[in-house]
């Protein structure tokens, strides 16, 4: 279960860094003012810019779900091979869902994959429940 956690971990550093150059370039060009970076508002975003932005915060909403639920099968010892391929189907369907976002951004294929993931966590979710109770 922690090398599926490393994986999203890499994959939110991979985002942050470019999350911090596509700020970094607009602010360089002019497009946004430095100073909406200090309390993120007043100017209007270019869309790439905001893109990376809404990219970087999917990052950080349901995945904590994922954090979560892994740390409680290592510490719960329910770390077998559907847990495992569970988690790595999870991860793998977000960096796809990631690129898709950074990328061409097709909100119907972000949309199918965002659903594929969320219910590969709910059934990792489900597993933990049905195995402690």
């Amino acid at each position: 279960m922690i090398y599926p956690m490393i994986a999203l971990v890499l994959l939110t550093f991979m985002v942050t860094l470019r999350l911090g150059y596509a700020r970094y370039v607009s602010a360089r060009r002019g497009e946004v003012n430095p100073k909406y970076f200090k309390l993120l508002q007043g100017d209007t975003l270019p869309d790439y810019l905001r893109q990376v932005e809404r990219a970087y915060a999917n990052l950080l909403e349901m995945p904590v779900l994922f954090y979560l639920v892994s740390v409680l099968c290592i510490v719960l010892n329910l770390t077998g091979s559907t847990m495992v391929t569970l988690a790595w189907a999870y991860v793998a369907l977000r960096y796809l869902h990631s690129f898709i976002h950074l990328t061409y951004n097709h909100t119907i294929h972000r949309f199918l994959v965002f659903l594929g993931s969320t219910l590969i966590l709910m059934v990792m979710w489900g597993v933990l429940f049905v195995s402690v109770t």
